[in-house]
């Protein structure tokens, strides 16, 4: 504690860290290569990050991969990000998994091919007993929507207006036992939360570089990392 009372961040305390990965087209368009390039690039440099949030002893790690909104994309785009999640589960995250990495995903899952639907089921299954690292990986996910959901669910479950809390809200989201972040960090420049983790982010700090995304890693987040050992905390008080 300060002397006014702030909470100061130690270095050892961002436990639980979310990433937008933002720039895969702008990175592609740069080398004069497709979208979908600059996606698979995005899908490696995700596997390098994860390993880099093992060594600097991150317990949570996630990151949004694929937005309600991403569905008005060409749709020869949002085709190849969903194949593209079905290679990286096959090819990423199993080499992740034997690392102690325990994936889960975020989101709706109604919408999406069957065969992704399978392979997201199955992973979360065969990683269950990992606890190294939680990979959450937000898929077809907007916060707005599970805040919509979350409100459905109390309605649903007849909960008295006296009853309504954080914590009946919290206990309806998509995934209760995914922890707030500590910090936020967004890639590419751009500045703004778009829709993720807007009830689990109210008190993150908020970083963000310039790199695009696939260019992120370990040197990326530990600068990121740094840079909240520098931030007060205060949690709204003084």
């Amino acid at each position: 504690m300060t002397s006014h009372g702030a909470v100061v961040a130690d270095p050892g305390r961002a436990r639980s860290v979310a990433i937008i990965m933002d720039g895969n087209g702008r990175w592609a368009a740069a080398r004069g290569l497709s979208v979908a390039e600059g996606h698979r690039e995005g899908a490696r440099a995700l596997r390098r990050t994860v390993e880099a949030a093992i060594d600097l002893d991150v317990r949570s790690l996630a990151v949004y991969a694929f937005s309600t909104e991403n569905w008005a994309r060409p749709p020869d785009e949002v085709e190849s990000l969903m194949e593209l999640m079905e290679e990286t589960i096959e090819r990423e995250l199993p080499d992740l998994a034997k690392q102690g990495v325990r994936t889960r995903f975020v989101g709706r899952r109604d919408r999406i091919p069957p065969s992704l639907q399978e392979k997201m089921a199955s992973l979360e299954e065969e990683t269950a007993g990992n606890d190294r690292l939680l990979l959450w990986i937000a898929f077809d996910y907007g916060s707005r929507a599970e805040l919509v959901e979350a409100v459905r669910q109390l309605v649903s479950d007849g909960v008295g207006v006296e009853d309504v809390s954080e914590g009946a809200v919290s206990a309806r989201l998509y995934a209760p036992e995914l922890p707030d972040p500590d910090v936020v960090i967004r890639t590419s420049g751009e500045q703004r939360i778009s829709n993720f983790l807007l009830w689990q982010s109210a008190y993150s700090e908020l970083v963000f570089q310039d790199t695009l995304w696939p260019d992120f890693g370990a040197d990326q987040l530990r600068a990121a990392l740094e840079e909240y050992t520098l931030r007060q905390r205060r949690f709204g008080a003084r």
